[in-house]
């Protein structure tokens, strides 16, 4: 009974670290807060590196781009082992991996660097 009543006068109240969203959102509606974190959270990215000593341009996508640019650089990668001097040169977010997945597909089926080099120098 104890726990019941210390859980009733916590509503409201914002509990432990700083939430994300604002907490009367959480407790109206746990299952919207779920997904909007889940959304914001979970992103998918087409990502471009470049390797300088080869001099070519490989094209991804993934969850993490930070961490694929690691397994690239460390060697987990048949294409990319062969060089250690990739660099992240532009990516695009996506809400979901078949978004970012027909995206990769798209600029691939380009078959032009020209293409790539203008969208790494149109990114801003």
């Amino acid at each position: 009974m104890k726990q019941k009543a210390r859980v009733s006068r916590c509503i409201g109240k914002v509990i432990g670290s700083n939430p994300i969203f604002s907490t009367k959102v959480f407790i109206k509606n746990t299952q919207t807060y779920v997904w909007v974190f889940l959304f914001i959270a979970i992103m998918f990215y087409t990502y471009i590196i470049y390797s300088k000593a080869l001099d070519k341009y490989y094209i991804g996508s993934c969850q993490n781009v930070e961490k694929r640019l690691q397994d690239h650089l460390n060697s987990r990668s048949n294409y990319t082992k062969v060089a250690k001097d990739w660099e992240l040169k532009y990516y695009e977010t996506f809400p979901t991996r078949s978004e970012a997945c027909k995206r990769e597909l798209q600029i691939k089926k380009m078959k032009s660097r020209k293409y790539i080099e203008t969208l790494i120098e149109t990114k801003g």
